[in-house]
């Protein structure tokens, strides 16, 4: 592991002192209560401007992300973002903008805003939309405000959200968050929807139906209209988690299929930088009848100019302190524009055959979690190397020493030593090969009891970690009479 910056300090060799020779800087020095004032001086590290610089230069290298190697985290979309939009995001005409500044002043800003409002809801077949949500799971607790309100305006709030067994962890949270009571139904062995099990728990306090599609398990609810058709009958409405639309980018519509609301995450599907605490962004598209609720102000055309228009008095108020996250919002707007709708189908028909190539490469040695043909993801099991003396996690750890990222593990929880892999579509066929030999050869590492195994990761700057101890003792602080102790590790 690296030395830390305060094993490299040395006394004496910071190059940095703020001499004031008792000038008090036109008043403006320090008046602090003398209780207020340390007794000596913090021990911050001392080192020379250059060679702090190569320290966290050095440290940039060493995390793994995508722009480093193959990051095939199912379910996340951990794709590729072009460097075009990160320039576009750094305009000065959009950094240089404050959030109050007058209509007049941000037309560029606005029209922005709007035009990629529009392109959302023609990508999900919507009609209105809210660009303040800033993740996913914000997205879905906004959604469910929605839903609650407009239940109310109709005189009965209800209480019930029915989710499948499969559902991310995100919709159970959001759902108890927003007051409501979670129902969850169990998958057929197909992966998809129980018809049976779905009728029989809906009913008169039913709000709201929430479902992925393609579902957790990477596969399309071959039952979706019939599903959305009961849900409906039931007076409640139905939510799509758009975690991996992704996969039916200019291929299938989620308006069209008579879901109510959605949520896009920009960070997955449209290729906004995503992981490392945000800023993600996760905007809410939804039907005519739901518009009424959306968080305002929203941005709106105004003639030939753009503008902002107040939210409506049924609305739920402004979830996000301004617009939401406005550079992922840029970055969007930009990959929707640069691709056109014929490019967006590509993305997802790419998508799918990556899937099913690394699907079709290891089934004879990795089970498949189901046997329905995935779409932009697949779910292998680790149930024979699990018979072997290996789980999920082993084969994780050991990928890491390839260079690439380890898949979603133990998710979704319905498939035993879930090894969830997304490859997406930016990943070229030779990159995929070099994951496949990978894999394969960490399956004969299991056949023949290979030790490296155990040890994993052998080659990453932190080695293997006790899982356990990190949860309940974290070390997240360095102490000098710490240094030194290697009990947190394996």
């Amino acid at each position: 592991m690296p030395e830390l910056i305060f094993e490299k300090s040395r006394p004496g060799a910071g190059s940095f002192t703020m001499a004031t020779g008792g000038q008090d800087f036109g008043g403006l020095a320090p008046r602090c209560p003398s209780t207020l004032l340390r007794e000596k001086a913090p021990a911050l590290p001392e080192l020379p401007e250059g060679e702090v610089v190569r320290h966290y230069v050095g440290l940039s290298t060493l995390n793994h992300h995508v722009d480093k190697d193959f990051y095939p985290l199912g379910s996340c979309t951990m794709k590729y973002n072009p460097k075009i939009n990160d320039a576009l995001a750094l305009l000065p005409g959009f950094t240089a903008l404050h959030p109050e500044q007058p209509e007049a002043e941000a037309q560029g800003a606005l029209r922005l805003l709007v035009e990629l409002g529009e392109g959302l809801c023609e990508v999900s077949g919507m009609d209105a939309v809210t660009l303040q949500p800033v993740a996913g799971a914000h997205g879905e607790l906004t959604a469910l405000f929605m839903i609650r309100a407009y239940h109310e305006a109709r005189g009965h709030a209800r209480r019930k959200v029915v989710i499948p067994d499969s559902a991310h962890g995100t919709n159970p949270a959001s759902i108890t968050m927003a007051g409501y009571e979670v129902v969850q139904v169990k998958s057929a062995p197909d992966g998809c929807m129980d018809l049976e099990a779905l009728k029989a728990v809906l009913d008169e306090d039913t709000a709201a139906f929430m479902i992925t599609n393609p579902n957790t398990v990477g596969i399309f609810e071959r039952h979706i209209v019939e599903i959305i058709q009961l849900v409906h009958e039931a007076g409640a409405l139905c939510y799509m988690d758009g975690a991996n639309l992704n996969a039916l980018l200019g291929i299938v519509r989620p308006g069209d299929l008579g879901f109510d609301i959605m949520h896009i995450n920009l960070h997955k599907t449209f290729s906004v930088p995503h992981g490392g605490g945000g800023p993600g962004a996760g905007p809410l598209v939804v039907k005519e009848r739901m518009a009424p609720y959306l968080p305002g102000p929203l941005p709106v055309r105004k003639g030939d100019a753009f503008g902002w228009q107040d939210a409506h008095p049924q609305s739920i108020g402004q979830v996000h302190a301004y617009f939401g996250n406005f550079g992922a919002l840029v970055r969007a707007h930009a990959y929707l524009r640069r691709l056109g709708a014929q490019g967006l189908r590509r993305v997802a028909e790419n998508a799918i055959i990556n899937a099913n190539y690394v699907r079709a490469a290891l089934q004879d040695i990795y089970r498949l979690g189901f046997a329905g043909t995935p779409l932009h993801e697949v779910v292998f099991s680790a149930a024979n190397q699990k018979k072997l003396g290996f789980k999920a996690s082993h084969i994780a750890k050991r990928l890491l020493d390839f260079g690439m990222h380890a898949p979603t593990t133990y998710f979704p929880l319905i498939v035993p030593e879930a090894l969830m892999v997304e490859p997406t579509e930016t990943e070229n066929r030779a990159t995929l090969d070099r994951f496949i030999a990978a894999m394969r050869q960490i399956h004969q590492e299991c056949v023949e009891g290979n030790p490296l195994l155990e040890s994993a990761p052998n080659l990453t700057p932190v080695r293997k970690l006790d899982d356990v101890r990190a949860v309940k003792q974290p070390r997240l602080r360095w102490r000098p009479e710490a240094a030194g102790d290697a009990s947190h590790t394996a």
